[in-house]
Order: C-alpha cells, then sequence, then structure tokens
C-alpha cells in the first residue's frame, strides 16, 4: 500500500514537472498566436507620434502601426492585442515574466540587452539628438552642455552617454518618462532632454512653438522588436512581417501618418539582422 501510495505521488509530480516546465514558458509567439489568437504588447503610452495612449483609452502612433501589421501577420486581429504600457526600466522584465508577449516600444537593440532578450528587426533606425526650449541659442549640440541640467528616463542610456563622451560635467536628472522631462524643460527647470531624434520630435509637434529639436544627432539607435530569449521562430516570424511591411508600402504610410507632420525627414526602411 506504501509502495503503491508512494508510485501515485511520483507519477503526480512527474505529471505537474511535465505540464510546468515546456508548454507555456517556452512556446514561441507563434505558436501562442496560432493557437489563442491573442496578443499582449508592450508600448509606449506617453510618447506623441510612437506610442500614445489618447483620453479615450486607445494607442496611436508608428510603434502601434508596427505592432498591429506584425501581429495581423501571426494571426492576431487588432480585437485580439491587448497593449500594455511598459517604461524603458520595464521592458526587459515584462518580456523575461511573461506580462507581455513582446515588446514595440523605441527599444534599440543592444548586446547587453539581448543576453536577457531576442530582437527582430530594425524596424527604425534613430539618432540621439537634443529637445530644449524653441528660443534656447546656447545649446547646439551635446559638447555644450557642460554645467547644464539634462533629462533622460531611468533605463535609457542616451544621458549617460552625453556624460561620459561629450559634456562630462553636465548635470543629469532621470524622470521616469520622457514627458515628465518636457514638463520641466518647459516649465524651465531643466534645460534640454536627450533621446532620439523621431521621438523628440513628436514632442516638438505636440509643443509647436516652444520646442525644438537641435539637429545634430551623435549616435545611431536600432530600434527592435523584444520578445522571449531564444525564441527563435518567434524572431523569424517578426522579421518575415517586416519585411512584407517595408515592401508592401505599409510602413512608409504608418511612418507618414505618424509623424510626417512634425516635418521630421523620413528615412528609408533599414536592412534588417537576422541572426
Amino acid at each position: 500500500m506504501f509502495g503503491r501510495s508512494l508510485f501515485a505521488v511520483f507519477a503526480v509530480v512527474a505529471v505537474a514537472s511535465g505540464c510546468g516546465g515546456g508548454s507555456d514558458s517556452h512556446a514561441s509567439i507563434v505558436d501562442k498566436a496560432k493557437n489563442d489568437k491573442k496578443l499582449v504588447i508592450g508600448v509606449k503610452a506617453d510618447q506623441p507620434g510612437l506610442g500614445l495612449r489618447t483620453p479615450d483609452g486607445a494607442f496611436t502612433g508608428f510603434d502601434i502601426e508596427v505592432a498591429t501589421y506584425v501581429a495581423k501577420q501571426l494571426g492576431v486581429e487588432p480585437s485580439g492585442i491587448t497593449f500594455k504600457e511598459t517604461v524603458s526600466a520595464n521592458r526587459e522584465a515584462f518580456i523575461e515574466q511573461g506580462q507581455v508577449d513582446m515588446v514595440v516600444a523605441t527599444y534599440s537593440i543592444t548586446d547587453a540587452r539581448k543576453q536577457k532578450v531576442s530582437f527582430a528587426g530594425p524596424y527604425f533606425v534613430a539618432g540621439q539628438d537634443l529637445l530644449v526650449r524653441a528660443e534656447e541659442a546656447a545649446l547646439t549640440g551635446p559638447e555644450a552642455l557642460n554645467g547644464k541640467k539634462l533629462c533622460s528616463v531611468a533605463g535609457s542610456t542616451p544621458a549617460q552617454k552625453v556624460k561620459s563622451e561629450y559634456a562630462k560635467e553636465v548635470q543629469l536628472q532621470e524622470e521616469r518618462t520622457y514627458s515628465a522631462c518636457v514638463d520641466r524643460v518647459l516649465g524651465g527647470q531643466l534645460d534640454a532632454i536627450t533621446t532620439d531624434n523621431v521621438i523628440l520630435a513628436g514632442y516638438a509637434a505636440q509643443h509647436s512653438g516652444k520646442l525644438k529639436v537641435v539637429g545634430k544627432t551623435f549616435s545611431t539607435e536600432k530600434y527592435g522588436i523584444g520578445l522571449k530569449k531564444d525564441d527563435t521562430a518567434g524572431r523569424k516570424a517578426i522579421n518575415d512581417a517586416l519585411e512584407k511591411m517595408f515592401s508592401d508600402g505599409s510602413w512608409t504610410k504608418a511612418l507618414q501618418t505618424s509623424v510626417g507632420a512634425s516635418g521630421f525627414t523620413l528615412p528609408q526602411a533599414p536592412q534588417l539582422e537576422r541572426y
């Protein structure tokens, strides 16, 4: 009797282990999209032209258009997408914890991030720049920031790059979101914001006449779609979807609709980096 009971316990443990370790935790995004017809996608909610939550709760912007197109190619209609707000500091954690299936949130591809997540793309190549008050004439580039107060967001690297490579005496101020940085520059408490030019262009358009992009880029930022590490099938499927978006005109149309009005010069579609 004892032996039979012990066997039963081991059998239950074995079955539980088999169920818990394999399917959901390691399944490709391709399988989830095909089987569930639903995806949770991490996006920014405060970046005009890229990822912005409107007063009615909807999301708009270029990243949203890219995410919706890719999801459709994976077999998920817009009605099956749940957009979840993510900020720069929690993107890897959201992917690793399974809170989102992929992240489309001005997410620069870096070697350090590749240690934690996989990337498809890039779907856009930006350059780091500065956003300042419209009347500001002295801040012509990152090297002019010594003694100035510079804002960026927690979890992103642009401000640190300025301090280490261009202006060692710049005073760094971190905020949770870029919109908080914008408020502080508009209010005069801070002098500039640094991040990618296309993000800054959205804010400049939102506050027309009050803010301007300096227009001197000093980095190359390749935006990728983040997903679970080692999801090779998912990475390939998303890259295939992006390739189709580039070739059928949808990518250019989405970019024009989202940020064209800001005066931002629209680039060509980037070269995918499959690995």
